[in-house]
């Protein structure tokens, strides 16, 4: 499949320039909504945007750091240069280059790489979950009480009233990590975790990790059980928990 080999080198070449700036020291700036940025979030995207932009010139591209270009075809390519900038800058190796593709508001296609751990992750409707080459699947784990639940950030005011909820879903599982961004997707996907929560994503956050989670043999969706990469909340889950999880998240405090 000419699109997933195309994601895949983009993403390993994105992910060689992001490798010359990490542990170096580079400057970080704040964006208007106080997150962080940096040289490599920035080059990086500009070297997706230029690949995936040459192989698919009528696609349409949204991306973290520089926004959307129109196209023509009805698919977009959504990438985020780096899942996981404040990881990056403080040297933890959990972050990811992702890049997603949608097809009519579907996601059906993702790639994550990590280049500091040198894996990738990858997926196409239909043709199952990989990564580096072998077949992943999520876990078997079919109860709660057993299973490993993982996070995003957990700060409180991310979940407001829902946070009561998500303290009872805490204390109902087997452990928790806080393991974020897209590296606790790909636990989940790979069968290293059961469940991974997200209280404020964005589209770039999902768009590859959405196929990923599903061809894998699991359920990705919002907090209100829509299979959606837009509803701004975010769940990866085995699909024996999937519904409890919904459902312990939508309780009333």
């Amino acid at each position: 499949m000419r699109e997933l080999e195309v994601a895949i080198g983009a993403v390993g070449r994105a992910g060689v320039f992001t490798l010359e700036h990490f542990r170096t020291g580079c400057a970080v700036e704040l964006k208007p909504d106080d997150t962080p940025v940096t040289v490599a979030d920035r080059g990086a995207e500009e070297r997706l945007r230029a690949d995936l932009g040459a192989a698919f010139p009528g696609d349409a591209l949204l991306g973290e750091e520089y926004g959307e270009q129109p196209g023509r075809s009805g698919r977009r390519w959504i990438v985020d240069p780096i899942d996981g900038t404040q990881s990056f800058i403080r040297g933890v190796p959990l972050w990811g280059v992702l890049v997603g593709l949608e097809e009519d508001g579907v996601p059906v296609l993702g790639v994550i790489g990590f280049p500091a751990l040198g894996e990738t992750y990858w997926a196409a409707r239909g043709q199952g979950a990989f990564r580096d080459g072998r077949a992943i699947a999520v876990s078997s784990v079919a109860a709660l009480a057993a299973a490993t639940v993982l996070n995003g950030d957990a700060a409180p005011h991310f979940f407001g009233a829902r946070y009561p909820a998500y303290q009872r879903l805490l204390a109902a599982c087997g452990r928790q990590r806080g393991w974020g961004d897209c590296y606790g997707y790909a636990l989940v996907a790979s069968g290293r975790a059961e469940v991974m929560l997200d209280p404020v994503v964005s589209p770039w956050d999902v768009a590859a990790v959405a196929p990923i989670v599903t061809e894998a043999g699991g359920v990705f969706c919002d907090w209100t059980g829509a299979a959606t990469i837009h509803g701004g909340t975010a769940i990866a889950a085995v699909p024996a928990l999937a519904d409890t999880v919904v459902r312990m998240l939508g309780a009333d405090g």
